[in-house]
């Protein structure tokens, strides 16, 4: 990065570059470096919207004589859809809270209907409509399928699994576990909606102007990825199940919690140690060991996302030594802080 901050380029030669390097990671046909996952979003939306005309590029967000509906499933609504909003795209959801069926996708179908968005992320719910599925409907009826997988990787196979299925886009952080610049963000997908979202996005005076990636974030992303893709799984994964185990052993025999090992390439992407509150439990409540491990000193902040009565210890961004604090501050706070 330092190395690139002393280079002048042409930043279109730069990111067709990257965009050829991201797109073999993940076996697509076009890619970019997009700013934040959340920014491949709004990309996502303004690519399907406008295609290739600089005009509709132009005139963004105001989406007047533009196909600008993209149908999203109920179940799978979550903050950063405004990412799409932001393009000027209005929202369709389908289905209910439990599920989705095809006729629910097709009914929403008007002339007005650019795209499918779907969620891929831990903690949905479980019987919502397949990824293959809403391919199929969507491409029976020359839709594009967005995707938004964030958090997803690891396992590594995933940069390439939801393009194999047949999505169209797809949206990664760029930082999160691939460790880069966490302003970065990857966008992959299809040639002609890949040049739509680079139409869209910086250095051009479009909707995606202020989400400018620098030459130095391209390139340490690009290290970054680079070096993730590098890594032995397994033996990153048998450490963290290692880290996740020394937090069970500390914490598990208080009376009244159930503490446990999940990892299931679901919910639960890497060994995680959580820590479940049960009837039994007689110690401070959950919220409060919260809290406290949020206030005190040095600040702890925990996995709270899977469920209001668990607390988990996600080891991605702990050093051994910061484990090792977080384990017996943990032990403090459910034991009263005392």
């Amino acid at each position: 990065m330092r190395a690139a901050s002393q280079v002048m380029t042409d930043v279109h030669a730069l990111n067709d570059r990257a965009g050829e390097i991201v797109a073999r990671y993940a076996g697509s046909e076009a890619g970019m470096v997009c700013a934040g996952a959340s920014g491949g979003l709004t990309l996502q939306a303004a690519a399907v919207m406008t295609g290739n005309d600089r005009g509709r590029a132009d005139r963004l967000p105001d989406t007047g004589g533009m196909r600008d509906e993209i149908i999203i499933l109920s179940a799978q609504r979550f903050p950063f859809e405004q990412g799409y909003r932001a393009a000027g795209a209005k929202l369709v959801g389908v289905g209910n809270f439990l599920n989705c069926a095809l006729w629910h996708i097709e009914s929403a179908i008007t002339e007005r209907t650019a795209a499918v968005a779907y969620l891929v992320a831990p903690y949905l719910p479980h019987n919502a409509m397949t990824l293959e599925a809403v391919i199929e409907a969507a491409h029976a009826h020359d839709l594009p399928v967005l995707v938004d997988a964030v958090e997803m990787v690891p396992p590594r196979e995933n940069f390439k699994k939801f393009i194999a299925l047949g999505a169209d886009m797809v949206t990664f952080s760029g930082g999160k576990a691939n460790r880069g610049p966490q302003g970065t963000g990857i966008l992959v997908g299809r040639t002609d909606l890949i040049a739509a979202a680079r139409l869209n996005t910086s250095p051009n005076l479009s909707i995606g102007r202020g989400q400018k990636v620098a030459k130095e974030e391209m390139v340490g992303l690009l290290k970054a990825l680079d070096l993730f893709m590098g890594e032995n799984e397994a033996e990153e994964t048998a450490c963290y199940t290692r880290m996740a185990r020394h937090v069970i052993d500390t914490v598990g025999e208080m009376p009244g919690l159930d503490a446990s090992l999940r990892y299931d390439g679901r919910d639960w992407l890497l060994p995680m140690a959580v820590i479940h509150f049960t009837k039994g439990w007689n110690g401070p409540s959950r919220d409060t060991v919260l809290e406290r491990m949020q206030t005190g000193e040095p600040q702890i902040f925990m996995h709270t996302l899977s469920d209001p009565d668990n607390l988990t210890v996600h080891p991605l961004n702990l050093e051994d030594d910061e484990l090792e604090i977080v384990a017996e501050r943990l032990k403090q706070e459910l034991s009263g802080g005392a």
